[in-house]
């Protein structure tokens, strides 16, 4: 998509104009109102409903309603394994989207096959399909699906498109994560 440069009039004059990118605009709309797709195959699909509930709440960042038509949604969520057989359908669902598109991988199963090694198991979304964000987890924790959520808006506002991988999070409740923090910043370096 080439560069598309707008001027808006803003006292109704023609002596004062600014000017503005339409696609940066366009983008800014796109991150904060995306439709989803849930292909949920497994068990990851708990972890994955419990984001809509109040505590982690993903309607606060415009990926609320589902949708449950391909030509319908922005982003496809692939949750869980995928089988050989579920393969052509998840390529299917994928054409009938429209452009611009995105996909998540949710869990390891998704991302690479999980600890299923055999015929029957594609070992990851990305041999049937191209990817925007890997979420690792067996299953994720709601709080890494809000991250991959996160990362994947700001890969819409840049208009970046390589895959990209949610970082894990240290618990800020684990003790030993405490501890860790006291001795770097009690000595200036780790020890």
């Amino acid at each position: 998509m080439g560069e598309v440069t707008r001027t808006v009039t803003i006292d109704g004059s023609e002596q004062g104009f600014a000017t503005t990118k339409f696609d940066a605009l366009l983008s800014w709309a796109r991150k904060y109102s995306l439709f989803q797709y849930p292909f949920v195959t497994a068990c990851c699909g708990m972890e994955f409903m419990s984001t809509v509930s109040p505590r982690f709440d993903i309607a606060r960042f415009g990926a609320e309603a589902p949708r449950f038509s391909p030509r319908q949604s922005d982003v496809l969520w692939v949750v869980g394994t995928i089988s050989q057989r579920q393969a052509p359908v998840l390529r299917r669902i994928y054409e009938q989207m429209m452009d611009p598109k995105w996909v998540i991988a949710f869990g390891t199963c998704a991302s690479c096959g999980g600890f299923y090694d055999n015929y029957t198991t594609v070992p990851g979304l990305d041999k049937i399909i191209p990817c925007d964000v890997y979420i690792p987890g067996c299953p994720p924790r709601p709080e890494a699906i809000l991250d991959g959520l996160m990362l994947l808006q700001d890969k819409i506002a840049s208009g970046d498109r390589r895959p990209g991988v949610v970082k894990p999070r240290q618990d800020p409740a684990d003790p030993k994560n405490d501890l860790v923090t006291l001795r770097t910043s009690a000595s200036g370096r780790d020890e």
